[in-house]
């Protein structure tokens, strides 16, 4: 797999180091600036395939280069910041961003995001390159086109709600979702009782999914946030 090139928005050197050391010791391509201005330059002349970002930056908000660059690009964002509130991880995300990570953050934990993020971006230019209407992800088959989805290869019983649940996660694997966007593609809203059905649909959805034979975990919930489609090797 082709290491992807990697743009890292950091103003603080000590942190910045640390990253675009961590990158070129595991043999990643790797730009770097240290505002937001430089960032949506940089990230327009180059078009990076992941960009690592902080909030924090002394010209303007993260946010706003998520907003930026959602106006032109789906290239994977992984939020860095110190900031720990589920309204800052729920505001990036909800303006684009793909994952969030909070500081401090270990070297192993960035290079597991990062790997995560870099089999997504493998999955969906292999699912454009195909059209693919199949999608694997462990024991766990969904059949687009035929509207079924199988776990063991025995097809899994769900109701129309969990299907569009589990076919919006699939999509988006690897991706945190939050409970506004899928509430808003499953009901057209993010009203507080569709967030309240949101959890009972969601909950009994794991059960199903957690029935293969290696009890294998598919959706990981993030308290307060939303939820995402793990990656099954």
């Amino acid at each position: 797999m082709n290491k992807p090139l990697v743009l890292v928005v950091e103003d603080d050197p000590p942190v910045r180091n640390l990253i675009t050391t961590t990158l070129k010791t595991n043999d990643y391509k790797y730009l770097s600036a240290q505002n937001g201005a430089s960032a949506v330059i940089e990230a327009l002349s180059h078009n990076p395939d992941i960009v690592l970002l902080d909030l924090g930056l002394p010209d303007m908000d993260g946010v706003e280069i998520i907003r930026k660059i959602r106006s032109w690009s789906n290239m994977p964002i992984i939020v860095i910041s110190a900031r720990t509130e589920d309204s800052d991880k729920i505001e990036a995300l909800d303006a684009g961003a793909d994952d969030y990570l909070t500081k401090p953050f270990s070297v192993d934990e960035l290079l597991a995001r990062l790997r995560v993020t870099q089999r997504r971006l493998l999955l969906i230019k292999t699912d454009t390159a195909q059209e693919s209407p199949i999608f694997i992800n462990g024991a766990l088959k969904i059949d687009y086109a035929a509207g079924c989805a199988y776990l063991d290869r025995a097809e899994l019983h769900l109701t129309p709600i969990e299907y569009k649940l589990l076919c919006l996660l699939s999509k988006n694997v690897g991706k945190v979702l939050t409970h506004t966007y899928i509430t808003q593609q499953i009901w057209g809203s993010s009203w507080e009782n569709d967030i309240a059905s949101l959890r009972v649909f969601m909950a009994t959805l794991r059960k199903k999914l957690e029935r293969g034979k290696d009890r294998q975990q598919y959706i990981q919930t993030h308290i307060g946030i939303g939820y995402r489609m793990l990656r099954v090797e």
